[in-house]
């Protein structure tokens, strides 16, 4: 399947949403931030990472511009999660797709893979730096929008 393809190949909403990156610090947080907001609340959501990372405070200055909030949530790994049952998983970095797959590779599970810029390999001003983390928050504001909740 296309990465188009790939997200709008159910046509219900998941019960249940899992959003995969590296380090659940940057990218996953975002998606679960707006995945949170955007969809019914009956929907449950969450994010990890392939390995441990801290919160990255950048994160916390975007999602606030846009009035959401990560709270006192910490980056969490996948095995950390407390429930492992997920009809869709969104992975947002290579080697979260590819951990993503090996997880699931017994189960029915949709996986799909929404390609995410790291912007921490941003350089230059504050502001350049927070450029590329809006940008980020953006995509994947529109990609929430456009391949999952189109599916309600």
């Amino acid at each position: 399947m296309t990465e188009e393809s790939e997200g709008a190949s159910k046509d219900r909403l998941p019960g249940a949403i899992l959003f995969v990156c590296g380090m659940n610090a940057i990218r996953s947080p975002m998606a679960e931030a707006f995945a949170r907001h955007l969809l019914p609340k009956g929907v449950y959501v969450a994010s990890a990472g392939v390995r441990a990372g801290d919160r990255d405070p950048f994160v916390d200055a975007v999602l606030d511009e846009v009035g959401l909030t990560l709270g006192s949530r910490r980056p969490q790994t996948l095995d950390q999660l407390e429930d492992d049952y997920f009809d869709l998983v969104v992975t947002l970095a290579p080697e979260a797709h590819h951990a993503a797959l090996e997880l699931t590779r017994s189960s029915a599970v949709e996986v799909v893979y929404w390609p995410m810029p790291d912007p921490t390999v941003a350089t230059g001003s504050r502001d350049q730096v927070l450029s590329a983390y809006r940008e980020v928050r953006d995509r994947l504001e529109r990609l929430i929008r456009e391949r999952i909740l189109s599916r309600a």
